[in-house]
């Protein structure tokens, strides 16, 4: 359904943290013009464990809004509740998006069969096609490649976020799942190996600051051609590790507000980027060719 470079959108805030609409529709249009694939809002790097319901209704229907069709709005939709989950992708379909990504539920430790059933009763019941979304870093719960394999064939179960980094398990997916179902790599520092792979795309952080190169990066690896990828990943290699050297969104939004793009809000429990990191990032971006 989904290709290319997949920006997981920050969510603006201002200094007080209150959200900044005005600056999340800059950032669309942003991203429409430099030629980000899709958008996909409040996710992690979204900062969605700290947005209430209304807050990320109005996220995801701003982006559609202002996306008008030009760029796919995917929101996640994950909770450790699956009712929750269900009334979260519910609101999703109703603010616009046109599918959810849904991550491994969190905290609670579901075996296999649990997260089989909870991403059973979402694609269900949520209303909208559902992308598995694979981060055990976060969830310490891990989606396993055979359970991938068998929600693959759960109708509206469209794809995978793959965000361990082990590109082997790209193939392992593809060879056993449903014709159709998509993998996409969920880090960036692997995301290149990863559509050369097989994978689709990558949900990137990296895309929030530099979209027309991982676009290009991303257009270059899935038409197989290893050479030129690689030469364009070279650059972004630093912003693929620097970006998370804290706790993501937390380096991601301070050089989006280093570029004058966003305010600096950020919302507890995540603090601004530590001072020893300004200059690491910095040189990250100065790498990359990002520029104000």
């Amino acid at each position: 359904m989904f290709s290319g470079s997949m920006v997981a959108l920050v969510t603006p805030m201002r200094a007080d943290g209150a959200l900044d609409l005005e600056a999340l529709a800059a950032l669309v249009e942003w991203h429409a013009a430099e030629g980000s694939d899709a958008l996909v809002v409040t996710g992690t790097t979204g900062e969605a464990p700290t947005l209430d319901a209304a807050e990320a209704s109005a996220v995801i229907a701003t982006a559609v809004r202002v996306a008008g069709g030009r760029i796919p709005v995917i929101a996640g939709t994950g909770s450790n509740s699956t009712r929750h989950a269900i009334e979260l992708t519910r609101a999703a379909r109703a603010a616009g998006a046109v599918a959810a990504l849904v991550v491994v539920p969190y905290y609670n430790k579901p075996g296999q069969e649990g997260q089989y059933l909870h991403f059973r009763a979402v694609a269900e019941q949520g209303g909208l096609p559902v992308i598995l979304y694979n981060v055990p870093g976060r969830t310490v719960a891990d989606l396993a490649p055979a359970t991938a394999v068998r929600l693959s064939r759960v109708p509206g179960i469209v794809g995978i976020k793959e965000a361990t980094g082990e590109v082997a398990r790209v193939g392992a997916i593809l060879a056993e799942a449903a014709p159709g179902f998509e993998v996409y790599s969920g880090d960036d520092a692997s995301a290149r190996e990863a559509m050369l792979a097989g994978a689709r795309g990558v949900v990137s952080v990296t895309a929030n600051l530099a979209p027309a190169a991982m676009h290009r990066m991303c257009t270059a690896a899935l038409a197989g051609d290893a050479a030129g990828a690689a030469r364009l990943d070279a650059p972004l290699a630093a912003l693929h590790r620097d970006l998370f050297c804290e706790a993501n969104p937390i380096p991601c939004k301070w050089a989006l507000t280093e570029l004058g793009r966003v305010p600096p809000g950020i919302r507890l429990p995540l603090t601004p980027l530590a001072a020893e990191y300004h200059a690491r990032v910095r040189a990250a971006l100065a790498a990359a060719g990002v520029t104000r």
